[in-house]
């Protein structure tokens, strides 16, 4: 895959001070952000886990660096594209992360790379989001500009704040939109098509993504499964930096052993 692709869609924030990629990362970690989040929200992480990963933060079409191109409304078509672009691991652990949509985007991914023989990761990590089995909220609110940022604005997260802010606001509202609709007609892929460790996390105050719900995770992959509950609302993790650099770090350590 040629490298300017790659470029467009992964940013790499653990680097040292001349932008290079530090030598001799034991693992992959590819991280996939909420909706309406962009790359930088795992900058923190990336920097945490730089002497022990290579960190890849997915940017999508539609935000920051990418605002001029149009957001992908369709999470399937939008995992082929990040599938084709990611190609395989090259002999290293990979793990996917994903919070919230991203969760579910680092799944479609996860099964699109295992359709190849041992393509699929080593470790899935899905934060904040319902298993493509449990029951969607109601979706009709999606059209209406006002009810998306209340909504936004009641989850709270590092993002909430652009909306404050009228000319921030209307760059990040076309991202918010197709994201919001991405997720309106989303139908996750069913059964147990991932074989690969699955560790599901989850906060007890998520209205998004109630405990039960992020729990049903387990009856979509034959391998192990955990699951993590922390105290917190729906962006829980943005203050547990270290715990989920650790968690990782642990998870990775268990499936090479």
């Amino acid at each position: 895959m040629a490298s300017n692709e790659r470029n467009l869609w992964f940013r790499k924030f653990g680097t040292d001070t001349q932008g290079a990629a530090r030598a001799g990362e034991p693992f992959e970690l590819v991280c996939f952000p909420h909706a309406g989040g962009s790359a930088s929200y795992w900058r923190g992480l990336a920097v945490e886990l730089a002497d022990d990963a290579d960190v890849l933060a997915v940017q999508y079409p539609g935000r920051q660096d990418r605002y001029r191109e149009p957001a992908v409304a369709d999470l399937h078509r939008l995992a082929d594209l990040i599938a084709g672009v990611l190609g395989g691991s090259g002999g290293r652990p990979r793990v996917l992360l994903g919070h919230s949509m991203g969760a579910s985007l680092a799944y479609e991914v996860a099964v699109r790379l295992s359709r190849t023989p041992g393509g699929g990761p080593d470790l899935l990590i899905v934060s904040a989001r319902r298993a493509p089995s449990a029951p969607e909220p109601g979706w009709g609110w999606v059209g209406d500009d006002a009810a998306l940022v209340a909504r936004v604005r009641a989850l709270g997260g590092t993002d909430a704040a652009f909306l404050d802010d009228p000319e921030l606001r209307e760059l990040v509202l076309p991202a918010l939109r197709g994201d919001y609709r991405a997720l309106a007609t989303y139908r996750g892929t069913p059964g147990r098509p991932l074989s690969c460790p699955v560790l599901a996390l989850a906060a007890d105050g998520d209205p998004e993504a109630p405990v039960r719900q992020v729990e049903a995770w387990q009856g979509h992959t034959s391998g192990d499964f955990r699951l993590r509950v922390f105290e917190g609302g729906h962006f829980y993790l943005s203050s547990r930096v270290e715990e989920l650099a650790g968690l990782i770090r642990g998870g990775v350590t268990a499936t090479s052993g």
